[in-house]
């Protein structure tokens, strides 16, 4: 049976100038030509009609649409070449958006917008230059694990809280001043860690985060109790010169907010769990070496 192109049209939902535009291109040919000279289509126009508009309607460009129809190119090929395409553009639009969002909420100026949409832009190549440069000088001299735990690796297509961490953390990086402290926290440590079975961070967390979690005040008598286990912790382990004056300097280097930030969201962009928190504590162990009389 024969149909006109209004039929055509009706059976597919298409309009008739659709079919026509389809015909004329050779997607869906007509088999003949009535009297009147109008054109005539078998049933199997029904059947390419419907596959042009659907693989229209995903994208797919009429010349591929016609060697699919006509020249027997696979359509799983075509499938998965638009899949993968629409994948990338998918991740770019979800950074777009994870970007306005941004904007949005820190109601940044047209500058601070621009700077984080190139930031956000970043190739992987780029972005691990920007941070491997920076680790690279402050972490000179440490185990190459310490470094990996401090790298960040934003997935190909990340959250909204990823994009933020990632634009706050390139802050970091470029701020000179975060990176001369960090560099002085690794040289203390250098020069703290011969002979050491743990590092001063690490002991300072141990002996005072029971203290701060007990509310024990800086200037009490247990303060000074356990300050005093700490300092002759380290002035048996590096000597009593100056021990006071040298632990204060190593606890505000390592106590600098902008460190415990770092971690934070070097976790929060690799998705992992949150790192156990020293600041609070060595800002308590600082204040109780001062009240104690240590920091000489």
């Amino acid at each position: 049976m024969l149909l006109a192109i209004g039929e055509v049209a009706r059976r597919t939902g298409l309009t008739v100038k659709a079919v026509r535009f389809y015909a004329d291109r050779g997607l869906v040919p007509p088999v003949g030509r009535d009297r009147n000279g109008h054109r005539l289509f078998s049933d199997d126009a029904i059947v390419r009609s419907g596959l042009v508009r659907t693989l229209r309607d995903l994208g797919v460009a009429l010349p591929e649409i016609r060697e699919i129809l006509d020249r027997g190119l696979r359509l799983s090929d075509v499938a998965s070449t638009h899949a993968d395409a629409l994948g990338v553009r998918i991740r770019v639009l979800r950074r777009q958006q994870a970007v306005l969002r941004l904007a949005a909420e820190r109601d940044l100026a047209p500058l601070e917008l621009k700077l984080v949409h190139e930031l956000v832009g970043m190739s992987e190549v780029e972005r691990r230059d920007l941070v491997g440069g920076f680790l690279e000088v402050a972490l000179e001299g440490v185990d190459p694990g310490v470094r990996r735990s401090m790298t960040p690796e934003l997935c190909r297509d990340p959250s909204d809280v990823q994009v933020a961490a990632w634009v706050e953390l390139v802050g970091l990086v470029r701020d000179l001043e975060f990176g001369g402290v960090l560099r002085r926290v690794v040289e203390n440590y250098l020069a703290d860690g011969v002979g050491l079975g743990r590092d001063l961070v690490a002991v300072v967390r141990d002996e005072c985060g029971v203290a701060l979690g007990g509310g024990v005040e800086v200037d009490s008598g247990e303060a000074g109790v356990v300050v005093g286990r700490v300092v002759g912790w380290y002035a048996g382990v590096v000597g009593s010169e100056g021990v006071g004056g040298r632990l204060v300097e190593r606890v505000e280097a390592a106590g600098d907010p902008r460190r415990e930030r770092y971690g934070e969201l070097v976790a929060v962009i690799n998705g992992w769990e949150a790192p156990e928190g020293v600041g609070e504590v060595l800002r308590w162990f600082g204040e109780a070496l001062r009240v104690h009389g240590v920091a000489a």
